[in-house]
């Protein structure tokens, strides 16, 4: 660390001769970013080769996980036969592959991916046939498709597309041998509409209608085009995750009813009667997963960010808790052929994502895959602290908490700078999942990390998640005001040295930060964020603008324009003069480019030192590892530069 440390220093001097103005390298272009320095990237190496693996399903014959991992620069569909077994790749493809659905016919051996191009978001429909190593093209090659469904014979599927009407989302069915004789069921009006199951006989679909975070609208649809809303209320209920029962006496979903929290529940169709199932539990129940014998019912609840595994039994209704799971965040799960084995994604601070696979009966966990950490030892790995800390409002009459996760560096001494990592969504929750990134900056560059769940994250009931909407937005920005003075009070962090990092809704609120606490701050790191709702809202896709209008409030009334033009980063450009790093990828269809290179070009007027990277081949994100390799050490040479070195004068 000490000769990392002094390669640093090195840097820092000879800056006037590496400093760029502006280049190329491979698919990135690079505003005023220096050239990388070799002991950062050499350093970052092993970091930026740490591996995970996801599940994405059970081979037919339950005897082999397919997953989704990376040995090249993005993810691709792998499987494994057996836990620790080798990972036998199977998609070659130059885009991520991050999904595999498999075809529930066993005379098919073979999946259906998706996958779209540089970032755009519009995906396609593959079939992978395994006999062959084929793929073939479902859809268009042109619209976004997605909500896969197979019936449960396997010869025919359903999805969505935008293909009629760009700002619209249709239901399509299709048969796997004349995938483009497809046939649309129901015309959707609005980007919200998603496909939650398809009945054993195939005559029924549950749908869902998301309108915002806080609702939802569940309906049955018939095969032949007519539709029945479930539960017709006035009031504003969510919900999510809905499927059939195996014996096809109801449903199950997740719903918010009459309650803080997601709960599971139960619907009968000859009683028309709802059973919560998990009443007792205050905390959102955020997804499930049922056996095909239809006996068991494998769920998660989400308490204060870590997840717990539960069991049950559909016959007396009664669940069990699976205790000897790695503390940390369960992704994805399926139930074997079997119906005795539950593979799961697990998934903590200190250990990458990897897939298990639990015996429910026994409890038996084991583990199938060992993703590589890049030759560095997990043990050195920081676990962050779940703290809370006072802001500015009252709630029966005791200053309202805010959660967040510290990452504190070891083996330091006195205070040490601070990065503030501010999640998207904005209904997001940040989560105790490993971060090479965060492990790097508080391993070797000996900086902490604070990562609050500011008032609208999910995962703290509903009347917390709709705390920041509307014209309440910038109270999330004073729930930061309020962290900066809790750092105040620390006696191991230096609030001298803060910094701002976050992308998405997160990139807005670093940018909003430092509008507002630009004298508190010595830096800030925007990804693909938005500067101005306004214009957001003008250009996001078209099938998302209503989507984001029911959260951020409709720029089309003036008044609420008016409102969105004032909190706006944008709009109080003038107020940050200290240094910013901005990245954007160029096909981002959710925050267009245009967000970000209007924001560059205003701090460029306001004499501030920006750093600009575009990526022509990403988008919503950083999907490819030769662009997320450049984009992370030039993050560690600003913050180097910016929030380590010495204080001005």
């Amino acid at each position: 660390m000490k000769h990392l440390k002094l390669l640093f220093i090195f840097f820092l001097f000879s800056f006037g001769i590496t400093y760029a103005q502006k280049r190329e390298s491979g698919n990135l272009v690079l505003e005023n970013i220096p050239t990388p320095v070799l002991a950062i990237q050499e350093r970052m190496d092993q970091y930026h080769n740490v591996r995970a693996a996801s599940l994405a399903d059970w081979d037919v014959t339950g005897k082999s996980i397919l997953i989704s991992t990376r040995f090249g620069d993005v993810n691709q569909i792998h499987k494994v036969s057996f836990p620790g077994g080798d990972r036998q790749q199977i998609t070659f493809e130059k885009e991520p592959v991050s999904n595999a659905s498999v075809c529930p016919n066993p005379s098919n051996q073979g999946f259906i991916f998706l996958r779209d191009v540089g970032g755009n978001e519009n995906y396609q429909l593959y079939y992978f046939d395994l006999a062959s190593s084929q793929k073939h093209l479902l859809t268009d090659g042109k619209s976004r498709h997605g909500s896969l469904t197979w019936n449960h014979k396997g010869d025919k599927y359903l999805y969505t597309s935008n293909q009629r009407s760009t700002g619209d989302l249709d239901i399509y069915e299709a048969q796997l041998n004349d995938p483009f004789k497809s046939r649309m069921i129901f015309q959707g009006k609005g980007g919200g509409w998603q496909i939650g199951d398809w009945s054993a006989d195939a005559q029924q679909i549950l749908v869902q209608e998301y309108i915002s975070i806080n609702e939802s609208r569940l309906y049955l649809l018939n095969i032949k085009g007519t539709m029945e809303a479930f539960n017709p209320s006035k009031k504003q209920i969510a919900y999510s995750n809905a499927q059939f029962s195996k014996d096809g006496k109801g449903f199950f979903f997740l719903s918010d009813e009459d309650s803080e929290f997601m709960q599971l529940r139960f619907y009968e169709f000859s009683t028309k009667k709802i059973t919560n199932l998990t009443q007792k539990i205050n905390w959102d129940v955020d997804n499930f997963e049922l056996s095909q014998s239809g006996k068991w019912i494998a769920f998660t609840i989400n308490e204060g960010g870590y997840s717990k595994l539960y069991i049950l039994d559909k016959q007396n209704n009664h669940y069990q808790s699976i205790g000897n799971i790695p503390n940390g965040v369960i992704g994805s799960m399926r139930f074997n052929p079997d119906n005795e084995r539950l593979a799961l994604t697990i998934n903590s601070a200190t250990i990458p994502s990897d897939v298990f696979v639990v015996n429910i009966q026994s409890g038996k966990l084991d583990r199938w895959t060992f993703s590589e950490t890049g030759g560095l030892n997990v043990s050195g790995f920081t676990e962050p602290t779940l703290i809370e800390y006072p802001t500015f409002d009252k709630v029966n009459g005791k200053s309202r908490m805010i959660p967040a996760f510290l990452f504190t560096p070891k083996n330091v001494s006195g205070k040490v700078p601070v990065i503030l990592s501010i999640h998207g969504g904005p209904e997001g929750q940040s989560l105790p999942t490993f971060n090479s990134l965060i492990q790097f900056w508080v391993n070797e560059m000996k900086i902490a990390v604070l990562v609050p769940n500011v008032r609208g994250s999910s995962g703290y009931g509903k009347t917390y998640l709709k705390l920041d909407n509307g014209v309440l937005r910038e109270n999330s920005v004073k729930d930061i005001g309020a962290l900066l003075d809790w750092i105040e009070k620390q006696p191991n962090l230096d609030a001298q040295r803060v910094s701002v990092y976050g992308g998405s809704y997160g990139g807005y609120m670093s940018l909003a930060c430092m509008t507002h606490f630009n004298a508190r701050l010595r830096c800030g790191i925007d990804l693909f964020g938005i500067s101005n709702f306004v214009t957001f809202l003008k250009n996001t896709s078209p099938y998302r603008q209503d989507l984001r209008r029911a959260e951020y409030g409709d720029e089309r009334d003036p008044k609420m324009n008016l409102h969105l033009e004032q909190i706006s980063p944008l709009t109080n450009i003038k107020n940050i003069t200290k240094p910013m790093l901005v990245f954007q990828g160029k096909n981002d269809p959710r925050v267009p480019i245009s967000e970000s290179e209007q924001m560059v070009n205003a701090l460029k007027n306001n004499s501030s030192s920006v750093w600009y990277i575009m990526a022509k081949d990403e988008g919503h994100g950083i999907t490819k590892k030769a662009n997320r390799d450049q984009v992370n050490v030039a993050i560690a040479q600003f913050l180097e530069k910016f929030l380590i070195g010495e204080l001005p004068k």
